[in-house]
């Protein structure tokens, strides 16, 4: 995999908008310390390019991460189905005792099983499921940060505005389907384009996603081809640990910046972790710092991503970069 090089100011720029990805060109200009339409141009390239992206997105709904074992012969077919699959946020092709990893998002625990037994189960090539119901997330990756920035810069980014005081508590089913469709497909989506394509007035608009973001059932975050991060080794770990340590440990595994997700799981392994590594060298000094740090924890298996299928709301290709739209997201 080659790397993929940005200078500071791409870096810069991809770092504020992990910070706030919805804020506007002139907000940020003098963080970064270049004007607005240089800004836009250059996220225009990041974007156009597949180095990075902006994806808005649910919170309300089971996250699930299932294991998925394949028929040699048939890898690659399965791969490119749940690319478009809209239930799988994130497909990954693995090391170790499985081929895939996916995060499978549903309504509920129900619909959790009915994918795993309905969808995953009469798939052809596909051989056995294993299932890790994601209890509480302690960590995801829309919190993980370049550090282009320095900490009084990212300081400088502005939050999202809170809602108007007179806006609508309730956001109507129907306009919140729009708005979850429209910045699924591009986070940065103006909100002018979200009322012309769907017929909502603007400021109604405005203040739903003001009031979706502020409750948190919304979020918005910035990802970034896995080449252009200096980060390039990409691993999965299950982990054992009795449930005092890991609520002793949360800051801990929270504050680690190799960490991009983490969860408690209902199942054998109650810690999983995704974790970005300099160097595949780093996997085993990672694994000794981890269980140096959850003393009476125990590494059951880890997996390296060989290949990242698709991410968020993207295809993926073999350099890490986005590839394409992958289609409308699964409904909550």
């Amino acid at each position: 995999m080659q790397e993929i090089s940005l200078d500071a100011v791409d870096r810069r720029l991809v770092h504020a908008l992990q910070i706030e990805p919805r804020a506007s060109w002139n907000e940020l200009a003098p963080v970064i310390g270049v004007d607005a339409s240089t800004l836009a141009r250059r996220w225009a390239r990041l974007r156009d390019e597949g180095i990075a992206w902006v994806t808005g997105h649910s919170t309300e709904g089971q996250l699930s991460l299932m294991e998925i074992d394949c028929e040699r012969a048939k890898l690659d077919a399965v791969v490119q189905e749940l690319q478009r699959d809209p239930a799988v946020y994130v497909l990954d092709v693995t090391s170790g005792s499985r081929d895939l990893m996916a995060l499978v998002f549903a309504r509920d625990i129900s619909g959790l099983s009915d994918y795993a037994l309905h969808r995953l189960g009469r798939l052809d090539g596909v051989r056995s499921v294993r299932t890790h119901l994601a209890n509480e997330t302690l960590i995801d990756g829309g919190s993980w940060r370049l550090r282009a920035l320095d900490p009084a810069e990212a300081q400088h980014v502005r939050p999202p505005r809170p809602p108007r005081p007179r806006a609508a508590q309730r956001v109507p089913d129907d306009l919140r389907a729009v708005i979850e469709q429209e910045v699924w497909a591009d986070g940065r989506v103006p909100v002018a384009t979200i009322a012309e394509r769907s017929g909502f007035a603007p400021q109604r608009v405005a203040d739903a996603l003001a009031t979706l973001r502020a409750r948190g059932s919304l979020r918005f975050r910035t990802d970034m081809a896995r080449a252009a991060s200096g980060w390039p080794i990409y691993a999965w770990y299950f982990v054992e640990a009795p449930a005092q340590l890991l609520e002793a440990a949360r800051p801990a595994i929270t504050s680690v910046p190799e960490v991009r997700l983490a969860f408690t799981a209902a199942s054998r392994y109650n810690l999983v972790l995704a974790v970005w590594l300099r160097r595949l060298a780093d996997v085993n000094r990672f694994e000794v710092a981890l269980e140096s740090a959850l003393r009476g924890a125990r590494i059951g298996d880890r997996a390296v991503v060989l290949r990242i299928a698709k991410h968020m709301n993207q295809t993926v290709g073999a350099d890490t970069r986005a590839t394409g739209f992958a289609g409308p997201a699964a409904s909550a």
